[in-house]
């Protein structure tokens, strides 16, 4: 048997979490359920864990202070130097650390080997995004087309100079560089940087959830209301269907910049009786609406580095319609767990709301089970710990030879 390690799990937390966070609990559970030793050091943007971070480092949102401390935050290194002198762990594992903790967390740790989990693109895009303002997924590397494309103006752009030289220092200085997909494998080997790529775990249906089709066709969509994530998109397809099929319902769930003009495209189609804003909920509370749901809708700008949403529906046996890039591609088989459309495109995307609403595609509103349990079955938290667990030893037993 091998031994136990002592881990120390460094992550951003952000002021409202999401997917990253939830992976940061689900890993923390998880490797403390293998019988590990883990110790978690993030930024005091957020909530620190809900309270339960055993190292929080100064953060903040103030768009000032924060433009200073995510090339250098002075805080991040004195708890990770904190971390070393009393926990003295045997591995780091490294999550988010570009938005608060700064890469300078990382100074301290090469006394000791470091394994990196890429769950975005904000190591190579200083937007995190990939898109270009014309709303066209960017294939260039970063650096002065992100200023001459209007991503960035010039002195954010002479700003993330100084502090993507920090920030690759810190990818070459892990031991491992592990990527959440074949996606974005592809996109860091496109910036040199080697990687190899661990299947996420699936979060399970709570034990209360209940498939329940409603009689009526009825979409979700779940997830951030910005630009990338094709809200808008969404509302004007399904504005489409509505006029053809008054009946279809559609409920959004989550909130963000883009909220505002999210609702007003829907006052302005007449929509309110057949559109639902939920604002954030609960995991419990998601589960209820895909309960009901005929279709997961994820009409996604940009190329998913993942997209959890999707194997998540499909888990609790809820047909996805998404965008056919990123991490999509890998996670939703069309025609088989949903159906997939070119990003951006709203004729298609209508057209597969349409497919779904008439019967046409997805007959009986769920999957077939065999799909479910082949999902359920790749995406374990129990296979993911144990991988994970392979690769920390790995890297422990290379640095010690």
């Amino acid at each position: 048997m091998k031994p136990h390690l002592r881990v120390l799990l460094v992550t951003d937390w952000m002021p409202k979490p999401g997917g990253a966070e939830a992976y940061a609990h689900s890993v923390r559970a998880g490797l403390a359920a293998a019988g590990h030793d883990v110790r978690l050091l993030t930024s005091g943007a957020g909530s620190g864990a809900n309270g339960t971070a055993d190292f929080v480092a100064y953060g903040t949102t103030h768009p000032a202070a924060q433009a200073g401390l995510q090339i250098v935050n002075p805080f991040a290194i004195e708890k990770a130097w904190t971390a070393l002198s009393t926990f003295q762990p045997d591995v780091a594992l490294v999550h988010l650390f570009a938005y608060h903790l700064s890469p300078a967390v990382l100074w301290p740790l090469r006394s000791i080997p470091t394994v990196m989990m890429v769950l975005d693109y904000k190591i190579i895009c200083p937007l995190g995004s990939k898109l270009l303002p014309t709303g066209e997924i960017c294939e260039q590397r970063a650096g002065g087309i992100c200023w001459h494309t209007g991503c960035l103006s010039f002195p954010h752009w002479i700003r993330d100079r100084i502090r993507y030289v920090g920030i690759g220092q810190a990818v070459r200085q892990s031991h491992l560089v592990l990527a959440c997909s074949r996606h974005m494998q592809q996109e860091l080997a496109r910036h040199e940087i080697a990687s190899t790529y661990l299947e996420l775990p699936v979060t399970l249906p709570g034990r209360t959830f209940r498939r329940k089709p409603s009689r009526d066709p009825h979409f979700v969509f779940c997830g951030r209301l910005s630009v990338e994530k094709g809200a808008l998109l969404l509302v004007r397809a399904f504005a489409r269907l509505h006029s053809r099929m008054p009946l279809v319902r559609l409920t959004i769930v989550g909130d963000g910049p883009l909220r505002d003009e999210v609702e007003t495209a829907v006052r302005a189609r007449n929509l309110q009786d057949a559109v639902t804003f939920t604002g954030w909920l609960s995991p419990d509370g998601v589960d209820r609406q895909l309960e009901s749901a005929w279709a997961l809708v994820a009409p996604s700008l940009w190329a998913e580095p993942l997209g959890m949403v999707g194997p998540e529906a499909v888990v609790r046996s809820v047909p996805v319609i998404a965008s056919n890039t990123g991490g999509f591609a890998e996670t939703i088989e069309d025609e088989v767990s949903g159906l997939l459309v070119p990003n951006g495109d709203e004729v298609a995307l209508h057209r597969a709301l349409e497919r779904v609403a008439t019967g046409t595609a997805f007959p009986s509103h769920s999957l077939n089970p065999e799909v479910v349990a082949r999902v359920t079955q790749s995406g374990s938290i129990e296979r993911h710990i144990f991988l994970l667990c392979v690769h920390l030893h790995h890297v422990v037993g290379h640095a010690a030879a």
